[in-house]
């Protein structure tokens, strides 16, 4: 875990550059769980949402927008609301706190997973460990309800949801109709839920409201090994961290999707598949293939109703490796239970006219998570030039991609770099900077990680041509300005290098 030092200079950062703001409000003191995008850091969760939703269309996964609150009966249905709790120990002081996040902000590299509650407790009496305010922990743990109640109308009890999937499942017989009972098929959801967290600390990590991202395969059973997408990942290599290797403290092998069939650490082709997909979404979100680990959850540790779960671990500098996904084989009980509660039939009729639940492969993430890491993990200060600092974020996913500056205030030049300026924007997200020195300008965007910045000049009246600066060499070359929509569209597209231009 970084030094708190570090950690508190990487939200300075985030604050001061326009990124997340909180807790909020903070006008009023702030509340924790609750945070504000600024405009660099909605346009960076916008980028990264974005790169999600490229890569669930690319698979043929539609998208859909599903209620936010639903009545007692669906969380009812979903186990939600008599087991969605957190383990809650409270100080002496009446300070409460999670035990689990306590645990492992205090003794890094333990692995509580799937801990009873009296070895939760051995662990702390083991290592003494106290309050975060320095008094004595009582004994005893709570379960703490994660749910946050609302009221619907005058007096129907509701919930606003503590995740995407439930609320995703629900329209099961009209998306049979849409995709015309041919399964396979997939789903997946972008939006907001709730959880009502004990105390929550790790900044966007572990929000009271946060922004989830589901994706949903609905899959026969017999289809799990006739998977034809298979064929296409099968050799992919993948850092997979099963629970055995976990116990035996060996190192995390890559492991090819066909090999881990194989030697039985992965059960089918479409679970499989599955996996791969969540690596590839991480990686199309930037996040560094040497900094992805996929874990695998302990017998004890796993849902009841699960034939198998892994999550996808990011390695950050502020915190280590946090989880921010998990990929579950769910079989056929969440479709199983509505039918249940709900007392409707969710069944469809697989290739062999035969009637039966599908079974549910779920990728549980959000947006949060992968948009805090790419801050943690690309901003950098850089003592030996005089403490400045860079956003070395992959140029697809900076959150400005291009700024353009007249090299000095005057006319001439304000009115070309204007037109420039508005040219672009009907493309890319622009930024026009007329104030200061231009070596204090090139500075604010290196800060922000804006790959490429325009400079117009004096020469650019006479040749029509402006100065392009890449983000990370700092070399310079001179573009014709009809030209540049065209090369900045190559050079995004990585159809050309920059020092590839003319």
């Amino acid at each position: 875990m970084a030094e708190k030092a570090e950690l508190k200079e990487l939200i300075s950062f985030v604050q001061e550059k326009g990124f997340i703001y909180g807790p909020e409000p903070e006008i009023y003191g702030g509340i924790s769980g609750f945070y504000t995008y600024g405009p660099l850091g909605k346009l960076l969760k916008n980028r990264v949402e974005n790169a999600i939703r490229s890569v669930f269309r690319k698979y043929s996964f539609y998208e859909v927008e599903c209620p936010v609150v639903m009545p007692s009966k669906v969380w009812e249905a979903s186990g939600h609301l008599g087991g969605f709790t957190d383990p809650l120990i409270k100080a002496e002081d009446g300070a409460a706190y999670r035990v689990d996040t306590l645990i492992e902000e205090n003794c890094p590299g333990i692995n509580i997973a799937g801990f009873s509650d009296e070895k939760l407790l051995g662990v702390i009496r083991e290592k003494g460990l106290l309050a975060p305010n320095g008094k004595k922990l009582i004994p005893e743990i709570l379960n703490h309800s994660l749910m946050m109640r609302t009221t619907i109308g005058v007096d129907t009890e509701a919930y606003n949801r503590p995740e995407t999937a439930t609320t995703t499942y629900l329209p099961f017989p009209r998306y049979c109709n849409f995709f015309r009972d041919k399964f396979p098929f997939g789903v997946f959801q972008i939006g907001k839920a709730f959880r009502n967290e004990i105390s929550p600390r790790q900044h966007v990590l572990r929000g009271r409201e946060f922004t989830q991202a589901e994706g949903q395969l609905f899959i026969f059973d017999n289809q799990k090994n006739n998977f034809p997408k298979f064929e296409m990942v099968k050799e992919m290599k993948l850092p997979l961290w099963d629970h055995k290797s976990q116990e035996k403290g060996d190192k995390i092998p890559k492991l090819s999707l066909a090999d881990a069939i194989q030697n039985k650490i992965l059960k089918n082709q479409a679970y499989s598949w599955t996996l791969a997909l969540a690596y590839e979404l991480f990686v199309a979100m930037g996040i560094p293939e040497e900094r992805i680990r996929l874990r695998q959850h302990h017998p004890d540790e796993m849902a009841f109703y699960a034939d198998d779960a892994w999550d996808v671990e990011i390695n950050l500098n502020s915190f280590g490796w946090v989880e921010c996904c998990g990929v579950h084989d769910r079989t056929d009980y969440d479709l199983t239970q509505h039918a249940k509660f709900s007392g409707q039939e969710l069944m469809a009729r697989d290739e062999n006219n035969e009637k039966k639940v599908p079974h549910v492969l779920e990728i549980a993430f959000g947006s949060d998570r992968p948009t805090f890491a790419l801050l943690d993990i690309f901003y950098s200060k850089k003592e030996k030039d005089e403490g400045k600092t860079t956003f070395e974020i992959p140029y697809s996913l900076a959150p400005i991609n291009v700024a353009v500056f007249p090299l000095m205030k005057k006319p001439e030049l304000i009115k070309i770099a204007s037109d420039i300026y508005l040219d672009l924007s009907s493309e890319f997200i622009a930024q026009y900077d007329e104030s200061g020195a231009i070596g204090r300008r090139y500075l604010r965007q290196n800060s922000v990680g804006t790959p490429f910045c325009l400079t117009v000049d004096y020469d650019s009246l006479e040749n029509k041509d402006v100065t392009i600066r890449d983000r990370d060499s700092g070399e310079q070359k001179r573009v014709p300005v009809d030209k540049l929509k065209g090369y900045l569209r190559d050079l995004f597209n990585k159809e050309i290098e920059f020092n590839s231009l003319p």
